[in-house]
């Protein structure tokens, strides 16, 4: 995918049009943060375009999406040092992100 395909993005990084969203979007936003996407990378991200659909949001903190996961997933990925591991930094931020996702309302 060269430049001229890729999306608008604002400042932070995150798509202005979210339907322009797709998973080799994902792959080069991914790539800006050092990030190769991988079967555990794709299981989350799907969980929270799920989530978008639904609820018309993203998770607004990293506390609900931890939360969030805990309660599709477990304890075993429902929780923050996995989710740092998949996506550092802020989790829920970069993962959003990655999801093409609007930037979660109250992550730093």
């Amino acid at each position: 995918m060269t430049d001229s395909v890729m999306p608008d993005r604002n400042n932070e990084g995150f798509l202005e049009d979210a339907s322009q969203w797709t998973p080799e979007v994902a792959a080069i936003i991914a790539a800006d943060d050092q990030i190769v996407l991988g079967e555990k990378h794709w299981e989350i991200i799907e969980f929270l375009r799920l989530f978008y659909k639904e609820h018309e949001m993203s998770p607004p903190s990293n506390r609900l999406f931890v939360k969030s996961v805990k309660e599709a997933f477990g304890d075993e990925r429902g929780n923050s040092i996995y989710l740092m591991q998949l996506f550092p930094g802020t989790p829920a931020k970069t993962a959003c992100r990655i999801a093409g996702l609007p930037r979660p309302t109250n992550c730093l």
